[in-house]
């Protein structure tokens, strides 16, 4: 009977698993079957052998013989759960005895099989581990979603982070408009969120991220709409801002917004009413107003893109956040913080980072800034490799430059590079490249159309 691929959802290739088993037929067949779903499958013949793979890298889940030569698989397991390596374990034995399949259980054993088995049956059993887990997993990051706007701390020692800490700590108590500025992946959103907890406001604090939303659906999103309003409307609804009353709403990638809805913004902030699409009643609110751009708007305006009287308005104060790479000495202190933060969070080991590592963490340009440095840490982290196999995996430009780029390119030029270099990596996949380079799907539209319609005009 083959598996039926419908009852199962489908499971990140980022997962690593590690057989042990004193059969060669048996290792053969399991890493068969388990490297066509997961990114790292090892196997190994007795508990010497695993633990010398486990010294060099952490597995999700091992699948474990019972009765291995010189030690027995329930008694590593046990030995393991001494030590807090969290993985998870299923037990396998030839022998039917149920007192050892009881004890494996009450050692905390995901699941128990008999041998022999289908492979049906070990992948449903394997399914259903890995999905526990990533639940599990899943929990955390909501949890930590939840702390983080509980308390929020900005890292960073250097002068140009305590110049932001500081600014912060002055206006935040206002009711001020404050415009964050900073290249994607420099934490806007964090530096907003503190602004909220430093403020006293007793209300929510509401993130919207402006590129996200369709821009027909933004003005009812963020106002809210009545009754009728428009086909499928058919009861009052709250917007946004609403649903801040008393707090902060957060409005990242303003650059995103269309003009219909800066003009609408722009009315909003100055008498400090609403009204919601398709009623002719107006309503106060009580909300503070912060947003967040890594385009530059002062150029926008000057191409039509931007209102200027709506910038002028949202930059009473601007805070601009510097790049990862203008700090490099808070590399280190960012470094050691996220180790920590997603090692507790995943449950698994903490990456120990050599001298050199440091070295080059800081001689790194960083272009994701520090989304790029917490995802290759949590590659790191969930992998289990060494910090050097991250810098063989990146791009590497055929550009004799120590930069990267010939040094009389102009800005433009360098992005275009860059943006096509990423959208190439995932092989035209533009939505792939767009969450990776930190900016919507609309943004990387707009930059394509803006660079070869005006190379195709060039050229004729």
């Amino acid at each position: 009977m083959s598996q039926n691929k419908k009852d199962l959802k489908p499971l990140p290739s980022a997962v690593s698993v590690l057989i042990v088993d004193d059969e060669p037929g048996m290792r053969s067949f399991l890493k068969k079957a388990l490297s066509k779903k997961f990114a790292l499958v090892e196997t190994a013949s007795s508990v010497e052998d695993a633990e010398q793979l486990r010294s060099r890298c952490h597995f999700d889940l091992l699948v474990v013989d019972i009765r291995l030569p010189g030690r027995s698989g329930i008694e590593w397991h046990e030995a393991l759960n001494d030590q807090e390596r969290r993985s998870d374990i299923i037990f396998m034995t030839g022998y039917a005895d149920m007192d050892v399949a009881i004890k494996a259980l009450r050692a905390g054993a995901s699941d128990f099989i008999m041998k022999p088995f289908h492979l049906e049956q070990m992948m449903k059993a394997v399914d259903r581990c890995i999905e526990r887990r990533l639940l599990k997993r899943e929990n955390l990051m909501l949890r930590r979603e939840v702390s983080i706007g509980q308390s929020s701390t900005i890292i960073g020692s250097s002068d140009a982070m305590k110049e932001v800490k500081h600014v912060i700590e002055r206006v935040a108590p206002t009711n001020a408009v404050i415009l964050i500025e900073g290249e994607s992946g420099t934490g806007k959103e964090l530096v907003a969120r503190q602004l909220h907890l430093l403020s006293g406001r007793q209300g929510p604090f509401v993130p919207v991220n402006c590129g996200a939303i369709a821009p027909e659906l933004l003005e009812s999103e963020l106002f809210g709409h009545a009754a009728g309003a428009f086909t499928g409307a058919k009861g009052n609804r709250e917007g946004l801002f609403s649903f801040a009353s008393g707090g902060t709403i957060f409005l990242d990638e303003i650059g995103e917004m269309p003009l219909k809805m800066q003009t609408a913004l722009l009315r909003v902030l100055e008498q400090r009413t609403i009204r919601p699409v398709g009623s002719e009643k107006e309503t106060n609110i009580d909300v503070r107003v912060l947003a967040a751009t890594n385009r530059k708007l002062a150029e926008e305006v000057e191409e039509g893109n931007f209102r200027r009287d709506l910038y002028y308005r949202l930059n009473v104060l601007d805070i601009v956040i510097p790049p990862l790479r203008d700090r490099p000495e808070d590399v280190v202190e960012l470094t050691h913080h996220f180790t920590r933060q997603l090692a507790s969070e995943l449950g698994v080991k903490e990456v120990v980072w050599s001298h050199e590592d440091m070295l080059k963490l800081q001689q790194h340009e960083w272009p994701g800034n520090i989304r790029e440095l917490r995802n290759m840490i949590e590659r790191c982290i969930l992998l289990g490799k060494p910090p050097a196999e991250y810098w063989k995996q990146q791009p590497k430009s055929d550009i004799p430059n120590e930069s990267g780029y010939p040094l009389d390119w102009g800005l433009k030029e360098v992005e275009k590079h860059h943006v096509t270099q990423v959208v190439d990596l995932h092989n035209g996949n533009k939505s792939a490249a767009a969450r990776d380079l930190g900016v919507s799907r609309k943004t990387l539209d707009r930059k394509y159309k803006e660079w070869f319609d005006t190379d195709k005009q060039e050229e004729s």
